[in-house]
């Protein structure tokens, strides 16, 4: 069974992608911890992290990398977290946000609904900060 993350990948369900390549995605999560709180994750299911191919763990973790650094962009933060916790979605993700604090590391202060408006917005800030850095080439329409 597909998860959903690959649902999203494959546009079966919405999401604000923010990062398009062959083997990688970014998106918006529907439960920031900070507003520019994104997903990375590979095309690939993998489902734990220790499963997957080197070069694809190498490429995930780039990815991030340059995601780190469009979020501190976008939101003038002092450090871009980086997360993997792998129970609540069977695929493999690693959560990138603009990081204020130790308390931005806490799934139980997530926001539950954040507004449209809000989602919206971190997805365009996070994709004008991609572009500003040289990575337009991978930021979706």
């Amino acid at each position: 069974m597909a998860s959903v993350f690959s649902k999203i990948i494959s546009g079966e369900f919405p999401g604000r992608f923010v990062w398009q390549d062959d083997d990688v995605v970014a998106f918006l999560t529907i439960n920031p911890f900070t507003e520019g709180h994104v997903l990375v994750v590979p095309r690939d299911e993998v489902d734990h992290w220790q499963n997957i191919d080197d070069d694809l763990w190498t490429k995930t973790n780039g990815v991030a990398r340059i995601l780190g650094r469009a979020v501190t962009r976008a939101y003038d933060a002092p450090r871009a977290g980086l997360m993997i916790a792998g129970l609540e979605v069977p695929h493999l993700h690693l959560h990138v946000f603009p990081a204020y604090s130790l308390e931005d590391f806490d799934f139980a202060t997530a926001e539950k609904n954040p507004s449209e408006e809000s989602l919206d917005r971190a997805r365009d800030r996070i994709r004008a900060a991609l572009r500003e850095l040289g990575y337009g080439d991978n930021v979706p329409d």
